[in-house]
This record gives C-alpha cells, structure tokens and sequence, in this order.
C-alpha cells in the first residue's frame, strides 16, 4: 500500500489535499490529513475520494471534532465523536484503528484493540507546544505499536498552535509494529509517500 502523509496549512476549503492527491494519483491508495482538516467539507472529500480512487483518513467537526475514514468508493467507513470508542475498520483488506490526537496519550493503547489490527492512524489538529510533548507523544506512539503489533502514523498541520502556546512544532511520523522509526518529521512540513510493501519513503 502506498500511504501519503500530508501536513497542509489550516484552511477553509480542501485546496491542498486535492493538490496533493492530483499530484499523486497514480502513486497512492490512501492519504492521512491531520485532525479538523476537512472541517465542513465532508461531501466534498467523500466525491474527490471516488474521483481519484483514493482513500482518506483525517478528522472534520461536527461542530466538535470527529474521526472520519472515507473510502476510495466514496462511502464513509467511520465517523465518531472524539474520545468515543472506535471499532476497527477494514479497507482495502487492511484493518485500521484510528487514534484522533490526544487520544493517544489519555486513551492510548485502549483506544484500538483487536488481532488483525495492521495500521494506527493519529491524526493530529497542531504541532507540538514543546519538545517535551513532542518526544512524549512519540514515546507513547512507540509503546502502542509494540502493544498493538502495527504500524502507528500520525501527521499534524503545519500551522496553528494550541490555545495560547507561543510555540508550534509541526510533527508526522511512522513507527513501525516493533516500536523503530521509520521517519520522524519535526519542523519538517514536507508530504511524504511511504510504500509499505517495498518499505521506501520519498518526498512528494
């Protein structure tokens, strides 16, 4: 599978992730925006996913923030509230559990449960208010991939910071089921595409 991890600047509409998949159609079979990106755009993202024959995973609010998938035929696959439970959801043949950002350090590993889980997603709504949340919350992904037995990726904004923070460190990272790096981004907004089966990363 060929994942494509974005971090877009905070927007109304759905400008980059339509640029990105445009781009990247041939390359790509599922996308991870951050959490909020589609905001009131769901119609919208559910008609460029059966456009392009791409699926997404990123989180919009309903008013308040919810997790979505969206399935390369368009359908909506998951769609809940923040801090609900979360089944988990099969596409394409590969099950996905879905950690909406702070999710990961007050739910953590009891978030997403199950024998077949292949791929965490962790959508993210901001960068980190500072490096030491930022290692936190890579600490945490590593710990929940090792207890899971899967792949965690997680990819924030790469604008916008949290209530009042001065500071804002955009972060996208893939940890693989054994709790090692595949990448870590840190100020490092730049859209990646990581081939699972041949186990490549390249810039798009």
């Amino acid at each position: 599978m060929q994942i494509l991890i974005g971090q877009p600047q905070l927007e109304s509409g759905l400008k980059q992730l339509e640029t990105d998949i445009r781009n990247n159609q041939d390359l790509i079979d599922l996308v991870i925006y951050p959490e909020g990106y589609l905001n009131q755009n769901v119609e919208e993202a559910c008609l460029l996913a059966q456009a392009y024959k791409v699926t997404i995973i990123s989180g919009h609010k309903k008013p308040k923030d919810r997790a979505i998938i969206i399935s390369r035929s368009g359908e909506i696959k998951l769609d809940r509230a923040k801090y609900d439970s979360s089944p988990i959801v099969e596409v394409e043949e590969v099950h996905i559990g879905f950690i909406l950002c702070d999710e990961l350090v007050l739910q953590g590993q009891g978030k997403v449960q199950g024998k077949e889980l292949d791929l965490i997603v962790h959508p993210i709504g901001v960068g980190m208010f500072s490096e030491e949340q930022f290692e936190e919350w890579i600490k945490e992904a590593k710990k929940i991939a090792v207890q899971s037995k899967s792949m965690v990726i997680g990819t924030s904004h790469a604008n916008g910071a949290f209530k009042n923070s001065e500071i804002s460190i955009p972060i996208a990272y893939c940890i693989d089921q054994n709790g090692q790096e595949k990448f870590i981004l840190k100020n490092d907004t730049r859209t990646i595409i990581y081939d699972t089966q041949a186990d490549t990363i390249k810039y798009a």
